[in-house]
């Protein structure tokens, strides 16, 4: 299913930067803009989403149900954040930051405010490999475990683990009442 939706926002991202490239008479736009504008909207949904609820109910787990096991809101935002920076960071040809193996965030990371300052730091790493996207490197490999990916197929890969997991953000505030920003 992952392969599926890295397929379908590659398709999305490139058929979108086509159509700026057409466009009459204006100047086309650039991959790492087209890019950059995707991590952005991801951006806008994320933060706000994790900035709604409330710090003293950060430990929330779903108990409804079969949740057996499942993250707590701020290990999900947590969570997220550390795999941006991974990805930020592979797409970079740099060494992610210390702590964040596993996808987890540093032990350091604990309060709202930690966790915030986290989140928006994964994404500003990924509005910098965004930015380094270009036609010369565009397929260069990059090597992610045992397969190869692009830098496009590893931002889009950034995107689309957000989506998800921006999903389960929004489920959670729903859990404690709270209207999703993007739903206002």
């Amino acid at each position: 299913m992952q392969t599926v939706s890295i397929l379908v926002l590659s398709g999305l991202v490139l058929t979108q930067a086509a159509a700026s490239n057409q466009s009459s008479g204006h100047a086309r736009a650039p991959i790492s803009q087209v890019m950059d504008s995707w991590v952005t909207k991801t951006e806008r949904l994320v933060v706000p989403a994790a900035e709604a609820l409330p710090e003293d109910s950060y430990a929330f787990v779903p108990t409804a149900g079969t949740f057996a096991g499942v993250r707590s809101f701020a290990d999900q935002v947590k969570h997220l954040a550390a795999a941006n920076y991974q990805l930020a960071a592979k797409a970079l040809g740099e060494e992610p930051p210390a702590g964040t193996k596993n996808e987890t965030a540093p032990a350091s990371v604990k309060t709202k405010a930690q966790i915030m300052d986290y989140l928006k730091g994964s994404f500003a790493s990924l509005h910098r490999a965004a930015a380094l996207i270009n036609t010369h490197n565009l397929e260069d490999p990059i090597l992610m475990g045992q397969e190869t990916q692009s830098g496009v197929g590893v931002l889009i890969d950034a995107l689309a683990h957000s989506q998800n997991h921006y999903g389960q953000l929004v489920e959670y505030l729903r859990m404690n009442h709270i209207v999703p920003p993007e739903s206002r």
